[in-house]
């Protein structure tokens, strides 16, 4: 049970860890990008785009799940910001590298000794991210039109919320049991 408790606060503080990476290294970048696309939406009369959901945008982003937007001649479209644009792409490396040390923490916290126990312990950091992975696809959807603009609801849930942490938290997990005593 300590288990799971300690691979759910790593999942949890793993995930909102990540997007405050994102958030503090590229709201800047952010904002200036956003400037143009918000005169537009202000003189349609439409919400400007806040910088904390476009930084939600590039955070699903680092974990390879495309966003999708509105087509202008209809239809959608997906893209990565990250790998599109100037963006920092150590940003790839934030999710894995916070899940690896969730995954040491939840295996320290377990008291494992053996590579195997350290990876299911490990593993349970899922039970924190996943959660909070699937209510940041819908927390970070912007309306426009009658489309919106989100994370693409299968790979942020699949890919981002339950790939991620297991696979990562389980090395992790493993790899705790090179710590113990």
């Amino acid at each position: 049970m300590q288990g799971i408790a300690g691979g759910a606060a790593g999942g949890a503080v793993a995930y909102v860890l990540g997007y405050l990476v994102v958030y503090v290294t590229q709201g800047d970048r952010i904002e200036e990008g956003l400037s143009g696309i918000n005169f537009f939406a202000d003189l349609f009369g439409g919400d400007p785009i806040s910088t904390w959901q476009a930084a939600g945008w590039m955070f699903y982003n680092a974990h390879f799940v495309d966003v999708n937007a509105p087509s202008l001649i209809g239809g959608a479209q997906s893209a990565n910001l990250l790998s599109q644009g100037e963006a920092g792409s150590f940003l790839f490396l934030v999710p894995p590298l916070l899940l690896v040390v969730a995954g040491v923490v939840a295996g320290r916290t377990a008291g494992v000794t053996e590579a195997v126990d350290g990876a299911q312990a490990g593993a349970f950091v899922l039970a924190g991210y996943l959660p909070l992975a699937v209510i940041g696809a819908f927390l970070f959807r912007y309306s426009v039109g009658d489309g919106t603009v989100a994370p693409d609801l299968v790979t942020a849930v699949l890919l981002a919320g339950a790939v991620y942490p297991a696979v990562f938290g389980a090395i992790g997990g493993a790899a705790s049991s090179l710590l113990s005593d």
